[in-house]
């Protein structure tokens, strides 16, 4: 059977841990995996601007011994109509795995249904499951573990990045905690996703108006820009999100060995100060860079289980 990853709870809890298990082996040993020796083409669609996407899968590929084939979407196959059953039927045919970063999930849930090989959601408006599992990587390098521990991710808690830590930090067993004002809460099925998986993983999940009180006890402090690509209503939204800025007032309510993590990019003085992105609480270098590595892990791990 052909695994996807179109969103965080693809994996269950054990399958989740294999890849994070996979991803710090590999950050040892960089060199040392080649499941696309040959080389075996990888198609990377980008539908949206990208920076750490792509230049992690890019590398990321290479390294796994094979051959990234990265398509510019607006101006080729997908730009000009083209059904994506057609595209998938047709890449599924060459490459030996497909990752796409797009708009609509159904596009993506269409594209997996008919490639007849691995499809990765590498961001849909939904959720950022990629950034999720670099997220979690790096909070088991600070903490050594998930379980049990608390993150409160604060800001626009109806966009992708909120979504996928409910549902990813479930996974995981973590406690969490999406602070955003009224108007910008979760989406409620997606909360209630990731209650039900909670429950059987011992974590929990919550969304909560006051940022403080999220943040209170937390060992990890997220955030993510409060204005995403195409968004209207820049200002307004930077005015009703103020009060989740991620500042080192807002740190103090946090566990003193919290860390901080930011999916950047970064935009100083609205969600994040210059002081706490800088700091010493500050993974978000270390986030950064295990995009590479939590990637790989997947990648490889969809081949394996294909």
């Amino acid at each position: 059977m052909t695994r996807h990853f179109l969103k965080d709870d693809d994996l269950t809890p054990e399958e989740q841990a294999e890849v994070l298990d996979l991803a710090a082996a590999m950050k040892k040993d960089r060199f040392g995996y080649r499941p696309f020796e040959g080389p075996q083409s990888v198609a990377v669609l980008f539908d949206k601007p990208s920076a750490r996407t792509r230049v992690s899968f890019h590398t990321g590929i290479g390294e796994l011994g094979g051959l990234p084939l990265i398509v510019d979407g607006v101006s080729t196959l997908m730009g000009r109509g083209e059904p994506t059953e057609d595209i998938a039927r047709v890449l599924g045919r060459q490459v030996s795995a497909i990752v796409w970063r797009t708009s609509g999930q159904e596009l993506i849930e269409t594209m997996a249904a008919h490639a007849g090989v691995p499809v990765v959601n590498a961001l849909t408006d939904d959720y950022h499951p990629c950034q999720i599992l670099a997220d979690l990587q790096t909070v088991r390098e600070r903490f050594g573990r998930t379980a049990g521990l608390t993150l409160a991710y604060t800001g626009d808690g109806a966009n992708n990045m909120a979504h996928s830590y409910l549902l990813g930090g479930a996974t995981a067993g973590m406690h969490v905690r999406i602070a955003a004002p009224p108007g910008y809460q979760p989406d409620a099925v997606i909360l209630g996703r990731a209650a039900a998986i909670a429950a059987r993983t011992g974590g929990s999940v919550v969304a909560l108006s006051d940022a403080a009180a999220a943040v209170q006890g937390a060992h990890v402090v997220a955030t993510d820009t409060w204005v995403s690509m195409g968004q209207d209503g820049k200002e307004r939204r930077i005015a009703d999100l103020m009060p989740c800025q991620v500042n080192d007032e807002l740190l103090e309510h946090a566990d003193a060995e919290a860390i901080v993590l930011h999916c950047l990019p970064a935009y100083r003085g609205h969600e994040i100060t210059a002081e706490v992105l800088e700091g010493p609480r500050s993974a978000v270098w270390d986030q950064a860079e295990n995009r590479l590595h939590a990637q790989k892990a997947l990648l490889h791990w969809l081949m394996s289980e294909t």
